[in-house]
């Protein structure tokens, strides 16, 4: 009986079954370049940006899945918990093009115009919005 290893059962595979959205041949080193790309991004911005420290925390804690896999596609899918590789890739890329969008809005910058009175009041909790980033 011919039986598929896992790589090759992963380079057989055709489609995800998702419209829309594409297999791709070569993910995992596309998701370590990705995460790559987003951790430099990310240097770009201001270490006291609440935005930065979250989001470089999540994309190193995937990236160390990703490289811990070793080459195993199914193992850094289940560990990653996005669905299939191309998911992942997917929301790696999407983060990609937001972190690059902080850097060219600067939105750990203070507002140029004073908030509305209650603008950021949410019920019943007041924020200020120098605090935001």
């Amino acid at each position: 009986m011919f039986r598929l290893t896992r790589p090759l059962f992963n380079a057989a595979k055709r489609t995800t079954g998702i419209t829309g959205l594409k297999v791709q041949p070569n993910a995992l080193p596309e998701l370590v370049k990705t995460y790559q790309t987003t951790l430099s991004v990310l240097s770009t911005i201001p270490e006291t940006s609440v935005y930065r420290q979250g989001v470089e925390a999540l994309t190193r804690h995937r990236l160390n899945i990703v490289e811990s896999a070793n080459g195993d596609l199914t193992a850094a899918a289940e560990k990653l918990g996005e669905g299939q590789i191309e998911e992942a890739l997917d929301v790696a890329n999407d983060e990609l093009i937001l972190a690059t969008n902080m850097v060219e809005w600067k939105a750990w910058e203070p507002l140029e115009e004073k908030p509305a009175p209650g603008q950021w009041e949410y019920a019943g909790q007041t924020t200020t919005a120098s605090s935001s980033s």
